[in-house]
């Protein structure tokens, strides 16, 4: 059985096949409508049950269109609306009870411990929709959006802007390391990549620099990307922490620092103004809408790679 929880329990091998499967598939549906099966329907007669502890838009749609397209079906559900560890039933017995359910399950969830207890007891794969460590899934449709637009990844430059202490610079530095990319984060002294992350990325001799100053990060970088300032359940003083980042703001003059042909990511929802001005986002370096649509392709991979 294998689970899809973070990007550094995978091979640089096995990443890249999720990558390259997701590439086919995407190019097999030119012809088909948005819903249709794929030809091969690789999950038909199969089910996927996916658990929201929090808010969603693009993981939620992402994963029951993917599940369609790959022939099986979806079964939405919150932790008010089931046990869930609650009541007279333990963690243990609702994963139990949801293995004879389904084939397959996805936790969005705030806490990455609640991924790790609720995978002990499970007999069928589980898949991190997002925690608060990481956030594997967007960034695997992020490197399949770059190779789409740039070509392989590995010896590309990538910035990072804003918060380096969150679960998207986490991946991605995860990404970097499995991928063979330079990541460079520009960040605030106090949002700088959790020490363990950074002990790990130099222990897997990752091409990481973490530096102070925006516009070292987006010099000469093929991607600027970004995340919201501010993200669900931050219990942090939001005004002090956006006057923090507020340099580190991408916009036209960040932007002018990357290559003439650099594009631009955000794994959205966007805090339009505030982590990237609107004429960025909405420019012609942007690709963020087709991240969102990748999210779909990137996740049927993953989803074949843990029942393969």
């Amino acid at each position: 059985m294998k689970n899809f929880l973070d990007i550094s329990d995978l091979s640089s091998q096995a990443l890249r096949g999720i990558i390259e499967e997701a590439k086919k598939r995407k190019s097999s549906r030119k012809d088909l409508n948005k819903s249709e099966p794929d030809n091969d329907k690789p999950f038909y007669g199969r089910s996927m049950i996916m658990i929201f502890e929090k808010p969603s838009t693009r993981t939620r749609i992402s994963f029951d269109i993917a599940v369609k397209q790959l022939g099986g079906s979806s079964i939405i559900l919150s932790p008010e609306g089931i046990h869930y560890g609650k009541g007279d039933e333990t963690l243990k017995d609702t994963a139990k009870v949801l293995s004879e359910y389904a084939d397959i399950i996805m936790l969005r969830t705030s806490s990455h411990e609640n991924l790790k207890e609720f995978g002990k007891y499970l007999t069928i794969p589980i898949i991190n929709g997002l925690s608060n460590q990481s956030h594997p899934c967007q960034v695997m449709s992020d490197i399949l959006t770059f190779e789409e637009e740039k070509g392989n990844i590995e010896g590309k430059s990538i910035a990072w802007l804003g918060d380096g202490n969150n679960n998207m610079s986490n991946s991605l530095i995860e990404a970097a390391s499995k991928f063979n990319f330079t990541l460079k984060i520009g960040c605030p002294k106090q949002y700088q990549p959790n020490k363990k992350i950074v002990s790990w990325a130099k222990k897997n001799k990752t091409k990481l620099t973490v530096t102070n100053d925006p516009r070292d990060a987006a010099k000469d970088a093929d991607c600027i990307m970004t995340d919201k300032w501010i993200s669900m359940n931050d219990k942090v003083n939001k005004s002090k922490k956006k006057k923090s980042l507020k340099k580190y703001q991408v916009n036209k003059k960040l932007m002018s620092l990357a290559k003439s042909d650099a594009i631009f990511m955000h794994c959205l929802p966007v805090g339009r103004g505030e982590e990237v001005t609107n004429d960025v986002i909405d420019g012609k370096q942007s690709v963020v809408w087709t991240q969102a649509l990748n999210r779909v392709h990137a996740q049927k991979s993953i989803i074949n790679w843990c029942l393969n």
